[in-house]
């Protein structure tokens, strides 16, 4: 399988390397510092209104630095049967999407952007809607098949390394951040609560 990369594209894969290690690292230590160190219920507030804002900020810069690593590195893959793949790519693009959104929307803004770290009055009872009823983790497992989708569609290698590691990345920050902090909240037993990301991301 003949590869087709030239210094550039190895800089455009190491952006989105780093944007998505700005990304993780910034929500991971954020809410492991909310929850070591809570706040009083008006200042929780507060802290997660500014917490919003720049894990929005950083999601959505990590969202486009994906899409640009694929854009600028299209075609670094020869692919056999290249329509095939092409179709598989949007279909793995068409189920990732419709996933996250529908894990998104059963979450609601809120759960979606960790709220009850700040707050933990306004936790929710864990759920077992929507996608969730199937999955523990629908946001971090099928809701990234879109990045490799979107890598396959435009036979992008880069783009392939890039979405391995954003998803392996936001399920580091899940096994250290995520699962423990719920695991508090509601026993040992495993429970179907967010994303198993970010949105949030392209991925």
């Amino acid at each position: 399988m003949p590869l087709h990369l030239q210094i550039q594209d190895l800089l455009a894969l190491g952006y989105s390397v780093v944007s998505r290690l700005a990304y993780v690292m910034y929500i991971g230590l954020a809410l492991r510092r909310a929850d070591a160190e809570p706040v009083a219920r008006g200042a929780g507030a507060q802290a997660y209104a500014r917490f919003r804002r720049r894990a929005a900020l950083l999601m959505y810069h990590d969202g486009v630095a994906f899409v640009a690593v694929c854009l600028l590195t299209r075609g670094t893959l020869d692919l056999p049967l290249p329509l095939a793949w092409r179709l598989a790519g949007a279909a793995l693009v068409a189920l990732g999407v419709a996933v996250k959104l529908w894990a998104a929307a059963t979450l609601g803004a809120d759960g979606y952007y960790w709220r009850d770290f700040f707050e933990p009055e306004t936790r929710p009872a864990p759920t077992i809607a929507g996608p969730y009823r199937w999955l523990r983790n629908p946001m971090y497992t099928v809701g990234y098949l879109q990045t490799y989708g979107l890598a396959l569609l435009v036979a992008s290698l880069p783009g392939l390394v890039a979405a391995v590691f954003s998803q392996g990345a936001i399920i580091a920050f899940y096994r250290l951040v995520e699962r423990p902090h719920y695991r508090r909240l509601y026993g040992a037993a495993p429970t179907a609560r967010r994303r198993l990301s970010t949105s949030q991301e392209t991925g």
